[in-house]
């Protein structure tokens, strides 16, 4: 499925600063499909003010039963990072949920992990940061969860990765876009992780036997 002749669509409204170019979007729109899935919709932003985000859904498999949200947009923008960390200025951003899902729902009991994905993945432009392997982002200040049915309330970064290869592309223009998972924690995982490190949250996990990908509002707690 190609987005270019969407994309070309949305050049008719006023444009975002931070946008892909016609090449890499088409880069960009091959890549997902080849390393993720072909992807059968796609979650249009309507209000672009920074960049234009649009979210591929990409739908489950036998032998992957569960969706693969995947932002598209992102990595248009160069994170504030120096020059030695170049290949890390650019990144799109997945969260995994179950192939029961309501993904047709406005309700925040169903939309609260697309809300999240897309908070994460504008987060380096309205703070003029950067984020990559075991950054960590709260739903607010004080800690509320994302909806009524799970006591997440916050999320960590982990390297995408297709079996044991890490996800990235290099384009043809030069930039590297990297892929991070969003992993929704409870309180106590975040309290865990800051207290720590990522590693070893992943490693406590694995413990655990905790699988963790993909989003169950109900989960076991790691820190437990």
């Amino acid at each position: 499925m190609g987005l270019f002749d969407k994309f070309g669509k949305e050049k008719k409204k006023e444009q975002p600063p931070y946008l892909y170019d016609e090449s890499e979007i088409r880069e960009l729109d091959s890549f997902i499909n080849d390393q993720f899935g072909p992807f059968t919709h796609v979650l249009h932003e309507i209000v672009s003010p920074d960049i234009h985000l649009d979210v591929c859904l990409v739908p489950p498999s036998e032998e992957e039963p569960y969706y693969k949200l995947v932002t598209m947009g992102a990595g248009a923008y160069t994170m504030n990072l120096p020059e030695e960390w170049r290949d890390f200025r650019h990144a799109e951003y997945v969260i995994y949920l179950p192939a029961d899902w309501n993904l047709s729902s406005s309700a925040e009991e169903d939309y609260w992990p697309v809300r999240t994905l897309k908070d994460t993945a504008r987060l380096p432009v309205s703070c003029s940061t950067w984020l990559s392997y075991g950054h960590t982002l709260q739903a607010d200040e004080e800690g509320t969860a994302y909806a009524s049915n799970t006591r997440f309330n916050s999320v960590v970064l982990d390297v995408s990765r297709k079996g044991e290869e890490e996800i990235r592309l290099l384009m043809s223009s030069g930039k590297v876009i990297n892929f991070y998972d969003v992993i929704p924690l409870y309180p106590e995982e975040l309290e865990f992780k800051m207290a720590h490190d990522a590693e070893t949250l992943f490693e406590r996990f694995a413990e655990k036997g905790i699988q963790y990908k993909v989003v169950d509002p109900v989960r076991r707690n790691a820190a437990e």
